[in-house]
């Protein structure tokens, strides 16, 4: 079975085929230079580009793989959660292609593709412990096989990911300043008494890293020194060593974030959603964190665990992740009608899959 995944959720514009479990090709197309400009993502901006894009991005993708859209067996297209705008430009095409060709056409949760991307890699276990850690998200599942997923703990306010993008943004570093934040780290040595391990001091599996931004806040307010100018921040994006004092305070947040993420995990395998639990997954753009890699590498081996990472372009947004998981809920009997929604972040998505064999109607 050939699907052809469309991922449209934030600012990157990506299509893919998968051919039975294994990628064919991708086409990707990043926003990043121009949200840039604004220091975060423009909603507005964002849907116009992914408008202005797919339709190229989908001729490139079929001439660079040297197949036919008659050849196409199913459409998977992300319906959320993320910006509304942005969805449902990837929605629209996506209808378009199942009508056109009389194909079925399956709405994948975006969160979940994230948590399957591994596959294209490797072959998953079940059941699995995963963690979503993203720039919106920071959740944790207990998932029973690639179409069985249980929400254990979620985000409250600020994700993982949103926390590094905020963080960077006081130190006037370019968006997306996370990669930067942990290269920076890397050079430093971590002060484990400088920032808290936010919301931990409770028995759930929730997080909120808004008190671990207010926390760098403060930081930085009695330590203004440690704010580059606009000359020198430039220098430490172009990958110049900042001051030692910066790169220890990168550290020192670095290994917040992480520990704060395994304190979680780590609960969730000491309770009854642990039981059984055979892998580790950990997904989304802040998995290509070298220091959430090496603290839940840890943490895996310590219980027992495989842990399963996707590699660094499979835990960015991709249209790849999107036509995997696609793939496998179609070869499932799974698929929606015309009439399927966009999801925006906020909403639950909701299990509306059709079960048969199904054309686009």
């Amino acid at each position: 079975m050939l699907c052809i995944g469309i991922e449209t959720s934030c600012d990157e514009t990506g299509l893919a085929l998968v051919r039975d479990g294994r990628l064919v090709h991708a086409v990707m197309s990043s926003q990043a230079d121009i949200h840039a400009l604004f220091g975060g993502v423009v909603p507005e901006i964002a849907s116009r580009e992914h408008y202005r894009l797919i339709g190229p991005l989908y001729d490139l993708l079929l001439r660079e793989a040297g197949v036919g859209p008659t050849e196409l067996d199913a459409v998977a297209v992300a319906r959320g959660p993320g910006l509304l705008g942005s969805l449902l430009v990837g929605m629209a095409f996506a209808k378009g292609l199942a009508l056109g060709f009389d194909i079925p056409l399956v709405g994948v949760n975006h969160l979940h593709a994230h948590l399957l991307a591994a596959g294209l890699e490797r072959e998953l276990v079940f059941p699995a412990l995963g963690l979503l850690v993203s720039g919106g998200h920071t959740h944790i599942y207990r998932i029973e096989s690639p179409v069985s997923f249980r929400l254990l703990g979620r985000t409250l306010d600020d994700a993982a990911g949103e926390a590094y993008d905020k963080v960077a943004k006081m130190l006037r570093l370019p968006y997306p300043g996370g990669r930067i934040l942990d290269q920076q780290g890397r050079r430093g040595i971590a002060d484990p008494r400088l920032f808290p391990r936010p919301y931990t001091d409770n028995d759930n599996l929730d997080f909120s890293f808004s008190g671990l931004k207010t926390a760098v806040q403060t930081h930085l307010s009695r330590h203004p020194e440690l704010v580059p100018s606009p000359d020198d921040a430039q220098a430490v994006a172009g990958g110049h060593d900042a001051p030692e004092g910066l790169r220890n305070m990168c550290a020192s947040f670095n290994e917040a974030v992480a520990e704060t993420l395994c304190i979680k995990l780590g609960r969730a395998l000491d309770g009854d959603d642990g039981v059984g639990v055979r892998a580790l997954i950990v997904a989304g753009g802040v998995a290509a964190n070298s220091y959430v890699r090496d603290h839940t590498a840890r943490l895996a081996v310590s219980r027992g665990l495989e842990l399963i990472v996707p590699s660094p372009p499979l835990c960015t947004d991709n249209g790849s992740m999107i036509a995997y998981a696609g793939g496998l809920l179609r070869q499932g009997g799974l698929s929606h009608s015309l009439d399927l929604e966009a999801v925006p972040r906020g909403r639950a998505i909701p299990d509306d899959y059709r079960q048969g064999p199904a054309g686009c109607s």
